[in-house]
């Protein structure tokens, strides 16, 4: 959905479930690992670091059509964010299937008014002068690393990666640069941040708090549940690290201030440990990306911001509304311009097509047509 609707497409298929598959392919790599102790945002506790050398998992996201690298083309490499992970692992998932032009629920080009008989990989890359692949393989592959936003810039940057998929802006994630003019930012969705709690609380009775509220939690001001009208327990506040474009967001929302200090218990690498940490506990709160609000043992909780309550699906003040202030783009980053062939990527994402197929299934906001002529026009002409 854009942001200026207001339900998810409810529509079940095959290639929502195949869509779905980004989220779970990325928890399971995360894993699941929670530290102990209390301490500012200077580290991780789950073995991210708390800056741009965090160990990046690269995952071949290629299905089970296609498994090997396509003819001499050199694969399409991207890496960074959790948060735009699900929406890019998603791409790679059908791209790297290449399913033919017959397969309507798969590639349903004739839905996009699309006129081709060409396989889905081989339509895309083909518009920016691409040959198809050989034996049903694409023209080239597309794999998606798994690391966080500060890496992710950085490796774009470096000419380690093609793509660099980050979740904040990259004048926040790299404050120290000079210039950024050569990086090139695509945006491909919105995510409304939620703010979570262990089912225990949420059962017990905490449904929403105040931005002052949530800016005392995460200045350590208040503690125990019982001043937020829940049990007398303490809290357990829960982040991300450094590094993060999750947390470079939250913190420049709430405080204003990409670099703030703020206290938590524990730090996560990815959003996909930071949700189960959150599950496992009673005690716990946090911010998270949306794509992982459905994990089980967690709760949604409604923010009170300058007089306007934003609640999760609320019809009128969701997450998707342009107020809310957790709100924030979704970027995939390239360097010194855009190749053809990251434009060949880049460009599904930004159709209708792959909006409606990788952003919309992981629970984030597709953009709106406007905006989507905006992003499309960074891209290099097609042939």
């Amino acid at each position: 959905m854009t942001q200026d609707s207001k339900t998810l497409s409810d529509r079940v298929s095959r290639r929502k479930f195949i869509a779905a598959t980004g989220v779970s392919g990325a928890a399971a790599i995360a894993g699941c690992s929670s530290g102990d102790g209390g301490s500012s945002d200077g580290g991780s506790s789950d073995g991210g670091s708390s800056g741009g050398e965090s160990t990046e998992s690269m995952e071949n996201t290629d299905s089970t059509d296609s498994g090997s690298e396509s003819g001499s083309i050199s694969p399409l490499e991207a890496g960074g964010s959790s948060t735009v992970y699900p929406v890019s692992n998603t791409a790679a998932s059908y791209w790297n299937a290449n399913r033919p032009a017959s397969d309507s629920e798969y590639w349903p080009h004739g839905e996009y008014d699309i006129d081709t008989d060409k396989n889905l990989a081989d339509y895309w890359a083909g518009l920016y002068g691409f040959e198809p692949g050989e034996d049903g393989d694409p023209p080239f592959t597309f794999a998606v690393g798994l690391s966080h936003s500060g890496t992710g810039v950085e490796k774009v940057m470096n000419g380690q990666h093609d793509i660099g998929n980050s979740s904040g802006n990259v004048e926040d994630e790299l404050p120290d640069r000079d210039s950024y003019e050569q990086f090139v930012d695509h945006v491909v969705a919105v995510d409304g941040q939620p703010l979570v709690v262990s089912q225990e609380i949420a059962d017990a009775g905490v449904e929403q708090i105040t931005g002052q509220q949530l800016k005392d939690l995460y200045k350590g001001r208040i503690t125990n549940w019982s001043e937020l009208g829940g049990p007398d327990k303490e809290i357990q506040v829960l982040g991300r690290v450094k590094g993060s474009g999750t947390r470079t967001s939250f913190v420049s929302n709430v405080f204003g201030n990409p670099e703030e200090d703020t206290q938590v218990a524990n730090r996560y690498g990815q959003n996909q440990r930071l949700a189960q940490a959150i599950a496992q506990a009673d005690n716990a709160i946090s911010y998270l990306a949306l794509a992982f609000i459905n994990t089980d043992g967690l709760a949604p909780i409604a923010l009170e911001w300058e007089g306007t309550t934003y609640s999760y699906q609320d019809e009128q003040n969701g997450l998707d509304s342009k107020e809310y202030p957790l709100s924030r783009d979704l970027h995939i980053y390239t360097w010194e311009g855009t190749s053809e062939k990251e434009a060949s990527v880049i460009n599904m994402c930004l159709h209708p097509f792959g909006q409606e197929t990788f952003v919309a299934p992981n629970n984030y906001f597709t953009l709106g047509q406007r905006r989507l002529e905006e992003q499309r026009a960074k891209l290099p002409d097609q042939v």
